[in-house]
């Protein structure tokens, strides 16, 4: 044969299996587009933010990971309505190395037409998504635009290699099999599978760990560590449940004959029960998707719609100057500094709140608190604790009052503390008074618990920080600043917009510069960090989003175009028999509701477990109203639903076109 005729033979295969090949091509140029952008913007020199090149980065990667995944596993669904064709050519007299040439070929136009489209349309919409960036992180420098051409290599090397892999695993599925098992290719599966008990009951305990950690942990920071391990056992227990737990389902629903003996149940679950273990993998895939989906977009528009509530969270007030080791040198020099830039200004500082303090963690105990060498946060038990001498609490209140070295006072941004007498470390205290305000602090705000702790002088605050650095075996100079009194001012600042943020940038520098251990932060000044960041989250969550709702529709619409052609037999016989043709609809629609929209009720379900963990994580991003990250939550889950009916409605057309 002429190798010619295989290159015709592949281009008219690819014609007449359009409907299948078509979405495929679309979705390969749209994934290879989306991997170039992406990998273009992480390597623009014009971007200066280290935290958002470590996103986008991080981004590319997900994209990487995703294209390997979901291009294989849409290409499972190519070949397994191809088997019968390869088998018809294979008995008509074309050898296995003739079929091989001939996919060889289908698979280079494939390739060409999907990494050429991806790159030219990369190329294009890139500039768009540079100046979509820049707008929604609110970037004034300006970003140079230019054609990557390392990302260019780097896509031809990625997606080369993915076609390359499926063609050798298509090769190696056809050469595995002989031509009677090619013409059945299609109809694996149809054997009823057997109820895995061992398996669902598997998927209940992943699934309700996962759920389990995900409504007992409190703490934001313990949040982080155990979200990951949530995530997985959702994820796996998704997957047990939908292979082993959906066939127990269908089976039970067999066994009500209430339910099942009515026509438009009867035919449905009968051939869902046949079917589910083909169909059980891409109906979990598409609620993990959807959940993805759900999380991620609406976890980084609250992020980016609150980010005045969580700038405000992060700096409670506008200018903080620090000494991290305090003297009285070194008091007067930063007191000298603020007062001069302020005057030099010609703005004012209301409140001015200036107070020595020193810092640790401990572990909430019974009878007190333990000390932490380290900050350690992982416990559900650990604190903060803040001590203040008596001095500087009475200027910073108002008051006059004297304290006991064996007294404190105490105030909590959590529980209250209700004992008498309180432990810390191996110092012993009478409660004198727990105070209900303290004007540095506020409840509610903080990622862990804070105590602030009252006592009679500075001394008795080295002494314990003393107990938490000795024999740390860090270097001295680490121990000396961890173990000295810090010093703090905090204020908000009155006056012209532009005369503030010169007063800040001046106070900025020279605290840091002249001031050994000095440190200031403010507001304003780190707002377009924050904007950067934020915004680069958002900008990759709608990205990765439209990502993974694109997967969500082709696998959607591969599983309708698959079951039409597994069902239009079947349901031929039904009306042959006397079914009518509303029976059989009815019979259709029941079934394509149970099964196309019980992902979508996972997905849902997912999200609202998950709600409070997925809340204690946007603590620890500063973001604190829970009320507008509900909103949140709901809309996108509106919206997701409503575009998913949409999509479901369309694909389902094509099912019943074939099926009719």
């Amino acid at each position: 044969m002429s190798s010619s005729i295989y290159g015709k033979l592949a281009l008219t295969n690819l014609k007449n299996n359009r409907k299948t090949y078509v979405p495929y091509i679309l979705t390969s140029v749209l994934t290879a587009m989306m991997y170039y952008i992406m990998d273009a913007l992480s390597r623009s020199s014009s971007i200066v933010s280290p935290s958002l090149q470590s996103v986008l980065t991080c981004a590319v990667g997900v994209i990487m990971v995703f294209a390997v995944i979901f291009l294989f596993y849409t290409n499972s669904f190519l070949i397994k309505r191809r088997k019968k064709e390869i088998g018809v050519y294979n008995i008509l007299g074309m050898e296995k190395r003739h079929i091989a040439q001939m996919l060889a070929v289908e698979t280079i136009v494939t390739a060409v037409l999907s990494i050429g489209g991806g790159l030219a349309f990369g190329i294009i919409f890139s500039k768009f998504m540079y100046l979509l960036l820049l707008k929604i992180m609110h970037y004034n420098v300006g970003m140079e635009f230019a054609i990557s051409g390392a990302s260019i290599r780097y896509t031809l090397i990625l997606f080369v290699g993915i076609f390359l892999a499926t063609l050798i695993f298509n090769l190696f599925q056809i050469q595995l099999s002989n031509p009677v098992e090619l013409l059945h290719g299609g109809n694996h599966g149809e054997k009823e599978p057997k109820t895995k008990w061992i398996l669902t009951l598997a998927g209940f305990v992943l699934l309700g760990t996962g759920y389990a950690i995900a409504v007992m942990t409190k703490q934001p920071l313990a949040a982080i560590q155990r979200f990951f391990t949530a995530v997985i056992c959702v994820i796996l227990g998704t997957y047990a449940l939908f292979i082993a737990g959906s066939v127990a389902l269908l089976k039970m629903l067999r066994k009500n004959k209430k339910f099942y003996y009515q026509t438009k149940h009867f035919s449905a679950v009968s051939g869902m029960i046949y079917r589910m273990k083909q169909n059980a993998v891409g109906l979990a895939n598409i609620c993990i998707l959807s959940t993805m989906v759900l999380v991620m977009i609406s976890t980084t528009v609250s992020l980016y719609v609150g980010m005045e509530d969580l700038l405000e969270t992060r700096f409670p007030w506008e200018f903080e100057a620090k000494a991290n080791i305090s003297s009285p040198e070194t008091d007067q020099v930063m007191d000298a500094i603020v007062e001069e830039e302020l005057a030099k200004a010609g703005v004012t500082a209301d409140p001015m709140i200036r107070y020595h303090y020193g810092r640790f963690a401990a572990l909430k105990e019974e009878d007190g608190f333990t000390l932490q060498q380290y900050d350690n946060y992982q416990f559900e038990n650990v604190v903060d604790i803040e001590m203040l001498p008596i001095e500087d609490y009475n200027r910073m209140e108002g008051t006059e009052d004297m304290l006991a070295p064996d007294e404190v006072y105490v105030y909590s941004t959590g529980e209250g503390w209700d004992k008498e007498r309180v432990r810390i470390g191996d110092r012993e205290y009478r409660v004198a008074k727990e105070i209900e305000s303290l004007k540095i602090a506020s409840k509610g705000r903080d990622l862990v618990e804070e105590y602030y702790f009252i006592v009679s002088d500075a001394g008795q605050i080295r002494e314990l920080q003393g107990q938490v650095y000795e024999d740390s075996g860090m270097q001295e100079e680490w121990v000396e600043q961890r173990s000295e009194i810090n010093y703090r001012m905090i204020f908000d600042l009155e006056g012209k917009e532009e005369a503030c943020l010169s007063a800040m940038r001046n106070m900025k520098d020279r605290v840091e510069e002249e001031i050994r251990a000095g440190f200031c932060e403010s507001r304003e000044l780190n707002r377009e960090d924050f904007y950067l960041l934020y915004g680069g989250l958002l900008f990759i969550g709608i990205y990765l989003g439209v990502l993974f709702l694109m997967a969500t529709v082709l696998i959607m619409y591969y599983k309708q175009i698959s079951e039409g052609y597994d069902d239009r037999e079947r349901y031929q016989i039904m009306q042959k028999v006397g079914m009518s043709k509303r029976e059989v609809r009815s019979s259709i629609r029941s079934q394509v509701l149970i099964v196309f929209f019980l992902p979508l009720a996972a997905a849902i379900l997912h999200i609202t477990v998950a709600f409070g963990v997925i809340t204690k994580l946007l603590a620890v991003l500063n973001l604190t109203n829970v009320s507008l990250f509900l909103t949140c939550t709901v809309v996108t889950a509106a919206v997701f639903a409503v575009f998913y009916g949409l999509i479901f409605s369309m694909t389902a057309r094509e099912y019943y076109r074939i099926v009719n």
